[in-house]
């Protein structure tokens, strides 16, 4: 029988390690798109939507995108139905303790949420709307 003895790891890479993984620390939100009474109503996010840090010049960048498309294409929205999406970003600063969200696009109806609260799980439900 083979003795596998734990090995020992230096404190200098543990330590170095830990400040990697809280580098890449993601954030997600939850978007909610409220009910509609249009018809045919279409819905997108650009890849120049950030979390933007209230306290320093820091942007999350956007990772990933589940249940909604990227510029250039769309998405249908149901009719009266609330529409949810996720979006992950990069990690925020440590010390961020608000921030806002916004898709910064060039013409009008860019997506923006001011001053969301910092919480412990960086996880956030938000209300959007044009």
């Amino acid at each position: 029988m083979e003795v596998i003895v734990k090995p020992i790891i230096a404190t200098e890479l543990l330590e170095s390690l830990k400040t990697k993984v809280e580098e890449e620390k993601q954030v997600i939100v939850h978007c909610c798109f409220p009910a509609s009474p249009f018809l045919g109503n279409l819905i997108r996010i650009w890849n120049t939507t950030y979390l933007i840090d209230n306290n320093s010049d820091h942007r999350s960048g956007l990772i990933h995108a589940e249940n909604i498309s990227l510029f250039p294409y769309w998405t249908p929205v149901p009719f009266m139905k609330d529409f949810w999406f996720t979006l992950i970003f990069s990690g925020l600063p440590k010390d961020c303790k608000s921030f806002d969200f916004q898709e910064v696009i060039p013409e009008e109806g860019g997506f923006f949420v001011k001053s969301i609260k910092r919480n412990s799980s960086d996880v956030y439900r938000i209300k959007i709307s044009e």
